[in-house]
C-alpha cells in the first residue's frame, strides 16, 4: 500500500470513529437528524470564526463551530418545546438557516475566506498529504493529527460520561431521580458532536460526516442490543468503510469521499436484511419457524382430541 493511500484511510477511519462514538448516542436519543442539522449549521461559525482571526487553525474553528452547535441545539428545543413546531419541523427550519448564513458569508466573503461550498459538502480526503507536519523525524498529514486529537477526546468523554450518557439515552426521568443533569449532557453532547463535525469538515466533508455520525451507528444497533458492543462495532464498521470506500473511489475514479459513504450505506443494508437479531430475514425466518412449531402443536393436539 502507497503511503498516501495509507494515510488517505487513516483519515476517512477516525473521522468514522469519531462520528461514531458519537452518533450512537444520537441515535439512542432518537436525534439522529439533530447530529444532522449540527453538522450544517456549524458552517457560519467556521467561517466567522476565520474572518475574526484570519487564521485557519484549528482551535478557533472548534470553538466557533461548537458555538454555533450549541445555538443550533438550542434553537431547535427552544421552537420544539415554546414554538409550538414537531422536533423534525424545528430541526429543518434550524439547520437550512443557519447553513444558508453560511454559504452567504462564504459567497460574499469569497476573496478573503479560504473556503468554498465544494470544500465543505465533499471534502478534499484526496489532498491530506499536501499539508504534512514532521513528528518525531516522521512527515505526518496535519488532518491526521486534528482528527486523532478529536478521536481520543471523544473516547475520554464516552468514558468519562458513559453511565451518565447512557442513563440519559434511556430514560431521562430516571437520570433526574438520580440527580443526574440531563440538560447538562445534552449540550455536553452536542458541543462533542459540534467538534467532531468541524475537525471532519476539512478532510471529509460535511456528506462522509452526516454518513458517518449515523450509518455505522444504525448498523451496529442492528447488530447487537448491548451499548459498549454498539460503540465497538461501530468503530469497525467505520475502518471498513474507510478501506471499502477507497477502493471503491479508485475502481471508479470517483469522490473518495462520497465511496465511504456509498460502502457505509452498503454495510447498513446488509446489516437490516441479515442481521442474526433484528435483519429482516432473520424476523421471517423465526416467525416461520414458530409458525411451523405452533402447526405442529395444533396438530398433535387435535391428534389427542380424536384419541
Amino acid at each position: 500500500m502507497r503511503m498516501d493511500a495509507f494515510w488517505i484511510i487513516l483519515t476517512g477511519t477516525l473521522a468514522g470513529a469519531s462520528c461514531a462514538l458519537i452518533g450512537s448516542f444520537l441515535v439512542l436519543r432518537k436525534m439522529s437528524m439533530l447530529g444532522d442539522a449540527i453538522s450544517h449549521a456549524v458552517l457560519p461559525g467556521i467561517v466567522i470564526a476565520f474572518l475574526l482571526t484570519g487564521s485557519r487553525s484549528s482551535i478557533p474553528m472548534l470553538l466557533g463551530a461548537a458555538g454555533f452547535g450549541l445555538l443550533t441545539a438550542f434553537l431547535v428545543e427552544t421552537l420544539h418545546r415554546k414554538g409550538r413546531l414537531q422536533q423534525d419541523a424545528s430541526i429543518g427550519v434550524t439547520f437550512t438557516w443557519l447553513f444558508a448564513i453560511g454559504v452567504i458569508l462564504i459567497s460574499r466573503y469569497a476573496g478573503m475566506v479560504d473556503l468554498d461550498q465544494d470544500c465543505v459538502l465533499y471534502g478534499e480526503i484526496a489532498y491530506i498529504t499536501f499539508d504534512m507536519v514532521s513528528i518525531a523525524g516522521v512527515q505526518v498529514p496535519s488532518a491526521v493529527l486534528t482528527l486523532a486529537g478529536i478521536f481520543l477526546l471523544n473516547i475520554i468523554f464516552v468514558l468519562v460520561g458513559y453511565k451518565e450518557l447512557k442513563i440519559t439515552a434511556f430514560d431521562p426521568s430516571l437520570a433526574v431521580s438520580l440527580g443526574i443533569s440531563a440538560t447538562f449532557w445534552h449540550y455536553a453532547l452536542m458541543g462533542m458532536v459540534s467538534l467532531t463535525t468541524v475537525g471532519a469538515f476539512w478532510s471529509v466533508g460535511a456528506i462522509l460526516v452526516v454518513a458517518m455520525l449515523i450509518a455505522p451507528s444504525v448498523t451496529a444497533w442492528l447488530l447487537t442490543d448491548r451499548l459498549h458492543q454498539m460503540l465497538i462495532y461501530g468503530v469497525l464498521l467505520s475502518l471498513v468503510s474507510a478501506v471499502g470506500g477507497y477502493y471503491l473511489a479508485s475502481f471508479l475514479d470517483g469522490s473518495i469521499a462520497g465511496a465511504m459513504a456509498v460502502v457505509s450505506g452498503i454495510l447498513f443494508a446488509f446489516a437490516l436484511f441479515f442481521s442474526p437479531t433484528h435483519g429482516i430475514l432473520s424476523r421471517r425466518i423465526r416467525m416461520r419457524r414458530m409458525m411451523g412449531r405452533a402447526e405442529r402443536g395444533e396438530e398433535d393436539l387435535s391428534s389427542v382430541q380424536n384419541i
